[in-house]
């Protein structure tokens, strides 16, 4: 009895990297794909999400970004034999099509594909292309993008599909923008725990100086590291501002969906998030992203002027009062930043990208 077919992805040990593969695995799985999931002992851990369905492979994988050199001359040995590895899994079981999500986890599979021809894709998350996707750029049928414009992919087979949303955010796509007024307003600042204190350093007193008549009506929720919430806490309660400051949101959609602005780093995530619920925004890059990726991230809402970006080192307190208060005391600027948001995200990102991978498979015949 013949197999049902194969698609293999191979994705790195970090969210930004697993989460749009997970959503493929379960939209493979929704259409009668098998799924396996190759990956390397640290990435095992970040995959209790994905479905029971999907078999975990797990391969001999390293990076000459870690470790002191006795590690970093292991490297190319550990590769290789992950390259092999996986190419041998791939004869006993050939996928139809292997799709990476970038991170060094992902070499060994598409190392394999590469060697024995297997149809194969990657998905770039950020608007620069990664170190590993880089690599494998121009050794692939396919390079789905989720920024877009996506530096590196010039030349390439390139298509934009979007970044795959979480369930939650998908419930809430387009969901109505109520803009500022005289009224009872919510804002939104998130960070994320890599580069978030400057978040707490200038948003409070940014803030707190507002005119009393606007700040009346607002209600800030903000995300703070745990080592910043006493002085977090004190800066807006000095300031006279409502405030519901924690470490972690779990109902991020929620609150983005009914906030009037938010205020954010530009992780691809978080941009995908903002511009698929659609709302005007305030990015503050961080500076120390590999590659300036999240600089690249941020065009994509930027360059609609959906958003407001401050590389860091202009990211002050009276210059963010002022951007504040130009966007709440215009109401129609405002639903216009919500609505170009809303046009440049893409809420089908994970229809996009299953179909994508869809289409490469079927072009091989068992």
């Amino acid at each position: 009895m013949a197999k049902t077919p194969l698609i293999l992805i191979a994705a790195g040990g970090t969210g930004g990297h697993m989460f749009p593969a997970q959503a493929l695995a379960e939209a493979l799985l929704a259409r009668g794909w098998r799924v396996k999931l190759s990956t390397d002992t640290r990435g095992a851990r970040y995959a209790g999400g994905f479905p029971d369905a999907v078999r975990i492979d797990t391969v001999s994988a390293a990076t000459f970004a870690r470790g002191g050199l006795a590690e970093k001359v292991k490297v190319p040995f550990k590769l290789v034999f992950g390259v092999l590895a996986a190419a041998l899994g791939m004869v006993l079981d050939r996928p139809r099509a292997v799709v990476g999500f970038g991170g060094y986890p992902s070499i060994p599979a598409l190392g394999a594909a590469w060697l024995l021809r297997v149809p194969r894709m990657i998905h770039e998350q950020n608007g620069v292309l990664g170190r590993v996707n880089q690599i494998f750029a121009r050794r692939v049928n396919k390079l789905a993008c989720g920024t877009w414009p996506t530096e590196g992919a010039d030349g390439l087979n390139a298509e934009f599909t979007g970044n795959p949303v979480r369930a939650a955010v998908l419930d809430r796509a387009g969901a109505g923008y109520i803009s500022p007024g005289d009224y009872p307003m919510d804002l939104l600042v998130i960070g994320g725990s890599q580069g978030a204190r400057i978040l707490s350093d200038v948003v409070p007193e940014a803030i707190s100086a507002l005119p009393d008549d606007l700040k009346r009506n607002l209600t800030v929720a903000h995300q703070a590291r745990e080592e910043d919430m006493d002085r977090v806490v004190a800066a807006y309660e000095a300031g006279g501002v409502k405030a519901d400051i924690a470490p972690f949101f779990s109902d991020i959609p929620r609150r983005l969906s009914e906030c009037q602005l938010v205020i954010s780093r530009a992780g691809a995530s978080s941009v995908a998030d903002i511009s698929v619920i659609g709302r005007p925004a305030v990015l503050v890059p961080y500076a120390a992203a590999a590659a300036n990726h999240q600089v690249a991230n941020a065009r994509m809402l930027g360059g609609v002027d959906a958003a407001v970006v401050f590389p860091e080192s202009k990211f002050t307190a009276p210059a963010l009062t002022e951007t504040l208060h130009s966007i709440l005391t215009t109401p129609n600027a405002a639903a216009r930043m919500a609505q170009a948001a809303l046009g440049a995200g893409r809420a089908d990102a994970t229809e996009a990208l299953t179909g994508l991978v869809e289409a490469l498979a079927r072009k091989e015949r068992p």
